[in-house]
This record gives structure tokens, sequence and C-alpha cells, in this order.
């Protein structure tokens, strides 16, 4: 194995990773309820994990050090592409930014990202009125925020995948669940039969795409 030299340690990369990520979706989600704050702070969470590893220090490549060392001989675990375990494994070979998992990670992470943007002035301009939000994504879904932060992380899953994160996923999937129901509860509670209208036509998570749902 041919050592190049460790790409960690980088901590300067990981705040400034971190603090572009963790500020890019504040802009967007915008919390204002202390439900909102927990589903924002387990998001900044898995985003902290996920730098720390990516730039810091590779607690997945040293837990796997053995094994990857055995099936990947002459690979350099210490350089950052070897950190795109998915590209690696796979052995798609050359640059793994430009590999197949990589690429599919934009779309996720974009996508989240673009739904995060979607959302939140549905959400704002509903909330200020003292109203349901049920246009623009709202018609489709009816949680897409909880929807976005699940497909930017389930992304970067893609792209850099570690053992905390993995862990991490599942969790944090089921918390969103969980905090849908309740805020459903709540909105039951608040806005009665429009609300049961509402959740008649609308799926909480999935959209159905053969019809949009008018307001």
């Amino acid at each position: 194995m041919e050592h190049t030299g460790s790409s960690y340690g980088l901590w300067t990369l990981v705040v400034l990773n971190v603090a572009i990520f963790v500020m890019f979706a504040f802009s967007f989600f915008k919390p204002a309820s202390a439900r909102d704050w927990r589903s924002f702070g387990a998001f900044t969470a898995f985003i902290v994990a996920l730098f720390v590893e990516m730039y810091g220090f590779p607690l997945t490549i040293y837990f796997l050090s053995g094994w990857l060392g055995q099936k990947l001989p002459g690979v350099d675990l210490l350089n950052h592409n070897a950190g795109h375990l998915l590209e690696l494994l796979f052995g798609w070979g050359g640059d793994p930014h430009l590999g197949p998992f990589h690429i599919l990670s934009y779309l996720f992470i974009g996508g989240g990202f673009w739904l995060l943007a979607a959302a939140w002035p549905v959400l704002y301009e509903a909330q200020r009125q003292g109203r349901l939000a049920r246009t623009g994504v709202y018609a489709r879904v009816r949680h897409p925020q909880y929807i976005a932060f699940v497909l930017i992380m389930f992304g970067f899953l893609l792209q850099w995948p570690t053992l905390l994160t993995l862990l991490m996923f599942p969790v944090l999937v089921v918390m969103y669940a969980r905090l849908a129901h309740n805020e459903e509860q709540e909105s039951g509670r608040r806005f009665g039969q429009a609300w049961q209208e509402y959740a008649q036509h609308v799926p909480r998570f999935i959209p159905r795409w053969g019809a949009w749902v008018q307001p």
C-alpha cells in the first residue's frame, strides 16, 4: 500500500462545511416552534457526524480497516477518495466524485433542498393567516419539510456512508414520522373538518401523482 498522507484532521473544513449546510437548511426551514427546533437539531447532528468523519477523524475507516485492507489490498485507506465507500466497494474506479452513487447523491440532496425551499413560503403564509397549508407542495404531501430532510440525509449516505450516520438515519426517520403524527393531531384539533377533508385527499409522505389536489 502506498501511503500519500492522511486526508483527515482538516477541522477547518469540518466547521466550514457544517456551517454552510446547516445555515443553508436554516434559511429554508426557519424553525419557530420547539418541534421545529427538535427536527432541525436532529438534522444538524447528522450533518456534524457526517463531516467530522469526512474531514476530521475517519472512525468508520479505522473500524473497518482490517476488513477493507483484506478486500482492497493496495488501497490507501487514509486517502480522501477511499471514504467514498460505495464507489470503492463496487469498484467503479476513476474519480469517485464522478461515480454513479455520488451523482445520485446530488439529485437527492438537491431535491431535498428544493423541497425545503418550496415548502417554507407556503407554510409561512398559512401560519401568518391562521389557516391550513394546502397549496403548492402541500397539495401533494402533508409533510414536505420532513421528507426534504430525509432526502438530504439519504443523499449524503450515498455519497459518504459512515457507521454513525447509518445508525442515526433510521432513528431520525422514525423521529420525523412521530413528529408528523403529533402535528397532525394538533392540526385535527385546531382545524377540525377542514383538516379531515385535507388528510383524506393528500397522502402523508408518498405523493399520488395521478391528480393534483386543488385547494
